[in-house]
């Protein structure tokens, strides 16, 4: 079987190298017969889809059926929830593409057993999900029944001047947003709401002119 191997180490941790799992995977791959066609190794966080461009390129070339598996070192190399993960596979299942964890013997959609773990993983987590709903919801009760104001948190307006201030001097989103503690929504929030203001003063501006 034509095989595509994913390994992925994240950027926190510096001394990581992918090769330890790319050594593993590939001695894998060669005891079950996987012909292996394409590496694809990331070095980024779990979450950062944007700056993980070799798993973007690995489900294109899944979409197109390049290979016939997919053999990870373990799961959280590839996936943030399980609920992306069966969400991924449903799509590969309609290509004729298969999942090997190599690190979980029981995580191989290539075989029935494998299947049916996963089958019950996802009903695990779908379960798991209702949970949190029913107890956030009945958080959300009580709170409004103690009175408890609800909503999102007030910005630090000091805060946010002072993001601002370093992206206009020429300083990213990223360091405006660690530096002042505002997070980066807030702050694109912000930028477009001046970038308005502005739009509309010079608007004014442009009509008195007439």
């Amino acid at each position: 079987m034509r095989a595509a191997i994913y390994a992925r180490v994240s950027t926190v941790d510096k001394q990581q190298n992918p090769e330890s799992q790319l050594v593993f995977l590939r001695d894998y791959c060669r005891s079950r017969g996987f012909e292996v066609v394409r590496e694809y190794v990331d070095r980024a966080s779990a979450n950062d889809l944007r700056g993980r461009k070799a798993w973007r390129e690995l489900l294109r070339d899944a979409g197109h059926h390049r290979f016939g598996v997919v053999v990870v070192f373990k799961l959280d190399r590839a996936f943030r929830s399980s609920r992306e993960m069966h969400k991924t596979l449903e799509a590969w299942e309609l290509v004729g593409v298969g999942l090997v964890s190599a690190k979980e013997e029981a995580i191989d959609t290539t075989t029935p057993t494998g299947k049916l773990v996963l089958a019950i993983m996802a009903a695990v987590a779908e379960f798991e999900l209702d949970m949190i709903r029913v107890r956030v919801q009945s958080g959300l009760e009580r709170a409004r029944r103690e009175g408890k104001k609800l909503g999102r948190p007030a910005v630090d307006e000091r805060a946010v001047r002072k993001a601002l201030t370093m992206i206009a001097a020429g300083a990213s989103q990223h360091t405006a947003a660690k530096e002042s503690g505002v997070s980066r929504a807030t702050i694109r929030r912000y930028m477009a709401a001046e970038g308005r203001a502005k739009k509309g003063v010079a608007d004014e501006a442009s009509e008195k002119a007439l």
